[in-house]
């Protein structure tokens, strides 16, 4: 497990790396995440970090984290939008290489249980809770859906 100084040294170096800034306020391991990578809170300047990410998925992905983290504090510092659908915003994320989003944890895929599949382009999706396909379509093609097994 990083402890509390790493995390903080890790968050600079990246700021300082892909941003040109020093990121002077509050980065955290914060256990109570469940559905998010991390959270950045502007009222507080703090960014909070999920840890079941870095326990799972390793290094490279608290980087995209963090680094994705960075992009809503800078903006906000600098008093541009920072929210996801700005345009500031994923410009800045392209710019810096990271990620819009983070990737499901392994631990949570297990309970996936139900598989279902598009009938005209073929997407496969789980889902944790089964659903009726007849009320609902493809949300890449509009498709008829059908559960597999």
């Amino acid at each position: 497990m990083m402890k509390q100084e790493e995390l903080e040294l890790l968050t600079n170096k990246l700021s300082q790396q892909f941003f040109g800034k020093p990121f002077v306020d509050s980065v955290q391991f914060n256990n109570r995440l469940r559905t998010t990578g991390g959270r950045y809170i502007p009222a507080k300047r703090t960014i909070e970090i999920n840890p079941k990410y870095y326990k799972e998925l390793g290094e490279e992905d608290l980087m995209g984290i963090i680094k994705h983290e960075l992009c809503h504090y800078h903006l906000h510092i600098e008093g541009k939008p920072y929210h996801h659908r700005s345009r500031e915003f994923r410009a800045l994320l392209e710019e810096t290489g990271s990620p819009r989003f983070c990737g499901t944890l392994p631990s949570e895929e297990d309970k996936k249980k139900h598989q279902f599949q598009c009938r005209s382009c073929g997407l496969t999706f789980k889902r944790k809770r089964k659903i009726n396909p007849a009320r609902y379509r493809c949300g890449k093609c509009q498709g008829k859906i059908v559960q597999i097994q």
